[in-house]
């Protein structure tokens, strides 16, 4: 009986092609990697429902679900051609809008993107938390997800269907997002909480600042750790192919978030304050988006300088934020923001074959700066219209009540609050 070599037998029952096969591998690498960016969703929705108030868990988790879902439609709809679309200006895409047609790896494409687009949109979720309409924070996702966020990525990503944002076209270095995921994130949750003002109680008639603890820290920790494994799709992903490169953005990813976690201890150390879960977890978070933009360019030893001074600027940042009585409940604007800023120079800084290059720097200043003056403003200019119309803020009675019953008629921990769910003035819920 004649023998076969598993080769020879391989060879005979596929048709041999090296790009198909590796045409199949990237794309199952980039849907492996949609999938833990999407996962990140979870992190979000336990994060900032830790560090809400039982009576607010429902209604954060319930945001974090839907501006996903309805901010995924809108991306699909109109976001994918305006940021990816034929850019022919040099400032958005002019075609691929409603996209049925197309080819594989069109399509993996196409998911990837979609996962970045929420990130970005649930951000402003946990800084504008316990006193926002549900409705309301929703139409503005759908319009960050359409409009803002697409057009600035555009800016900066764009030329797969032809032409190249103005940004690119200068060389500005933005791996995988810190500021045109992350930095727009925070710019628009800045915008919110700015129009929505603090919560009741949170800063006092004297000026001092009371801590409103969350609920759940083992919920925070918990969605610090899926964050952080979601994280790895999230840069590594970006490389969109199954490359050598993959282990040096894992690994610089890994190196920034130890170095965040490191920074804000001893920020808090420097101070001999108490060192809180909390805050730890949003250092390492804070490292996290620092290193998103120079992951694949630096080496490891600035990847770990790159997130111990996000730590710092964490720390910092929250600070500065409760002396100026602006009140982020999770501490987006430092995480994200901050660190998101921090993290674009220092892909500038730490450019592996060019370092310290001022040239090279000034190109990173000027999409920082662009980045803010494009999605401030317009946030802005967003929530405070959803403040004048349908209302954006919730009102005293409900904001007191908990935003679970009077958003949703529904109770996270009914067990525990029996007075709320079972109060003569609430009106029924319907089945």
């Amino acid at each position: 009986m004649k023998k076969w070599r598993l080769g020879t037998f391989i060879c005979l029952v596929t048709p041999f092609s090296h790009a198909a096969t590796d045409e199949a591998m990237n794309i199952a690498w980039v849907v492996f990697a949609s999938i833990l960016v999407f996962f990140m969703q979870a992190g979000f929705a336990l994060l900032e429902s830790g560090m809400s108030r039982a009576k607010n868990a429902v209604n954060v988790m319930m945001k974090n679900y839907m501006d996903g879902c309805m901010g995924g439609i809108a991306f699909w709809c109109v976001g994918f051609g305006l940021m990816f679309g034929a850019n022919l200006t040099g400032w958005y895409g002019m075609s691929h809008f409603f996209p049925t047609e197309g080819a594989p790896w069109d399509f993996t494409f196409m998911l990837f993107q979609m996962m970045f687009a929420a990130t970005a949109t649930t951000i402003a979720s946990g800084a504008m938390a316990e006193r926002t309409r549900y409705s309301a924070y929703l139409v503005g996702a759908v319009v960050i997800s359409g409009f803002i966020y697409p057009i600035f990525g555009s800016w900066v990503w764009s030329g797969i269907n032809g032409g190249q944002g103005w940004l690119g076209q200068l060389g500005f270095i933005d791996f995988a997002g810190s500021t045109v995921v992350h930095s727009v994130g925070a710019w628009c949750a800045l915008a919110g909480i700015l129009v929505l003002g603090p919560r009741l109680g949170r800063f006092g008639p004297d000026g001092g600042t009371r801590l409103i603890p969350g609920h759940n820290l083992g919920l925070v920790a918990l969605g610090g750790f899926i964050l952080w494994v979601g994280w790895f799709g999230f840069n590594a992903g970006s490389s969109f192919e199954v490359s050598t490169n993959l282990g040096l953005i894992a690994l610089n990813t890994h190196l920034a978030a130890l170095a965040g976690a490191l920074g804000a201890y001893l920020a808090h150390r420097g101070r001999a304050n108490p060192i809180h879960l909390g805050t730890t977890v949003n250092g390492s978070l804070g490292g996290l988006v620092s290193v998103t933009a120079g992951c694949a360019t630096m080496y490891p030893l600035f990847a770990i300088v790159t997130g111990l001074v996000a730590g710092f600027i964490v720390v910092h940042g929250m600070r500065l934020l409760e002396r100026f009585k602006i009140d982020d409940v999770v501490g987006a604007v430092p995480v994200h923001g901050f660190c998101g800023v921090w993290g674009t120079l220092a892909a500038g800084l730490f450019y592996r074959s060019d370092m310290l290059n001022p040239e090279r720097v000034w190109v990173q200043v000027i999409g920082i700066t662009a980045a803010f003056l494009w999605v401030f403003p317009l946030a802005l200019l967003l929530y405070w219209g959803l403040q004048k119309t349908i209302g954006l803020r919730t009102s005293t009675q409900h904001e007191q009540r908990g935003l679970d019953y009077t958003e949703h008629a529904e109770n996270g921990y009914p067990e525990f609050n029996m007075t709320i769910t079972h109060d003569s003035h609430m009106p029924p819920r319907k089945v």
